[in-house]
This record gives C-alpha cells, structure tokens and sequence, in this order.
C-alpha cells in the first residue's frame, strides 16, 4: 500500500502501511505482516509476540499500562 504522513507511533517520515483495524499510519517497525495490524492493534487482538518484551520483565508480565 502507498500512503504518505508521518508514522503515528513513532512520527518517522517512511510510512509504509495502514493499519486494517484502526487505520493508522505506521513504518514497518510498527507493522505486524502476520495479522495486517499495527503492533498495538495486535497485541490488543492476542498476539503478544507482535510487541519486543525483554526476558527480564518482572512478574512474568509482559506488559504494564498506566
């Protein structure tokens, strides 16, 4: 897909995708080509792995929200 603005997570200019459930414009950093999502749209949707977690989290949890 061609589009063109800034990546919406990371504001880099090298837009490459859209997000297929939500509609943002990501760089392929924040892309997910397994679901066709943007990473948090694919965590959202199940797929932890879509998101980089380090081995040393605390907890065994992968990810804390405030």
């Amino acid at each position: 897909m061609s589009v063109a603005g800034l990546c919406e997570l990371c504001g880099r200019p090298e837009v490459d995708h859209g997000c297929d459930r939500c509609g943002q414009l990501v760089c392929d950093e924040h892309w997910s080509e397994d679901t066709g999502l943007c990473v948090e749209c694919a965590a959202d949707a199940g797929r932890p792995d879509d998101r980089r977690v380090p081995e040393d989290a605390p907890d065994g949890v992968d990810t804390y929200r405030f």
